[in-house]
């Protein structure tokens, strides 16, 4: 859940956010070794091309895309009778479209850093990724208020599944040397409505920078998208024919969220490590999976193995210390799951304490 915040400028705060902002580094492995497609590229990037990819997004086009991201998002969850009513429908895209209209501002006026050598490209990410945060917050937050007002309080599930798909239809309307400029924004807009990590960023002020509570989040945050990979391959092992009522665990759409929420519960565990408190963890992360869950039909034995299975990957990565450090939030964030396991699929009272 996203929630303002303001990061103090400090060497370790900034040393958070270059790791924040790598999560946002464009896909451009099949440009490389193409002269034609840097030249492309490197035209795309420039303000006339950034004009030009804007322009081909502009405000009856995004309303349309807005439009249909949310009509897949609702056959999506068709299974669920009256999920919302016309006018929040229409509420919930109009409060969509202004937060792409804000994105495609904000992309038009940065602009990338980007070198070519030897007809290969250097690596970049998102210019000034806080920046970008700070300028998208308020409409953001407005964005998400509009589905916690909703009637049905599912809707506020259904917030990522709509950006996903308006992403999707979206990028379809760009050349593939634009994807690659602007799939990095639509990725952070997407992120950003789940995952705190602003606030981890936000938190490191608070720490030295050769502290060992900095230096774990330092080696952990560049490895959340392998363990969130590496997390999923695992449960889909052990629970082969887990499914919901959105299908099975190994469905491409279910993959992508699954994959999602992993790295969202590492930043809520990271988040809880620097706060040195349980309570984002307890009263933002299980209110809100609960809500999923009652929703999709999520059974318990699927949430039970995501966290044992989470906790034990990321302590696998640690040396014994890094571990003790780790451990309360951990074996925390298990504890705060099966107390709150009636209301996360549970139907029998479980005798066994959680480790």
């Amino acid at each position: 859940m996203l929630k303002a915040s303001e990061i103090t400028k400090t060497p370790s705060s900034e040393r958070l956010l270059n790791l924040w902002a790598r999560r946002y580094t464009p896909e451009v492995s099949f440009l490389l070794g193409d002269s034609s497609s840097c030249d492309e590229l490197l035209k795309a990037a420039a303000p006339q091309g950034r004009e030009s990819t804007t322009n081909k997004l502009k405000d009856k086009m995004l309303d349309i895309n807005c439009q249909m991201g949310w009509i897949q998002t609702k056959n999506l969850y068709s299974y669920i009778p009256n999920v919302l009513d016309l006018t929040e429908a229409r509420r919930i895209t109009k409060f969509a479209f202004r937060v792409y209209r804000k994105l495609l501002e904000i992309y038009q006026q940065q602009s990338s850093k980007i070198e070519v050598e030897n007809n290969s490209l250097s690596q970049w990410v998102i210019p000034a990724v806080e920046e970008l945060a700070y300028a998208l917050e308020p409409i953001l937050i407005v964005f998400q208020e509009q589905h916690v007002a909703s009637k049905d309080w599912r809707s506020l599930g259904f917030m990522t599944s709509q950006l996903n798909f308006t992403n999707k239809l979206m990028l379809k309307r760009l050349t593939k040397v634009e994807q690659v400029l602007l799939a990095p924004y639509f990725k952070f807009v997407e992120e950003q409505v789940a995952m705190p990590w602003q606030r981890v960023c936000s938190h490191a002020a608070n720490y030295e920078l050769n502290s060992p509570e900095l230096k774990l989040v330092e080696q952990m945050m560049p490895n959340s998208p392998e363990i969130a990979q590496s997390v999923y391959r695992k449960l889909t092992e052990l629970l082969p024919n887990n499914r919901s009522r959105r299908g099975k665990l190994t469905d491409n759409g279910i993959s992508h969220s699954c994959i999602r929420d992993l790295n969202m519960f590492q930043a809520y565990i990271l988040l809880c490590f620097l706060e040195q408190n349980m309570e984002p963890i307890e009263q933002e992360l299980v209110p809100l999976c609960a809500m999923v869950v009652e929703g999709v039909e999520i059974k318990w034995e699927l949430t039970k193995n995501w966290c044992e299975v989470l906790a034990n990957e990321i302590e696998s990565r640690l040396d014994s210390a890094q571990k003790d450090l780790i451990k309360p939030y951990t074996q925390g964030m298990k504890q705060a799951f099966f107390k709150e396991r009636r209301s996360l699929g549970c139907k029998e009272e479980m005798a066994a304490e959680v480790v």
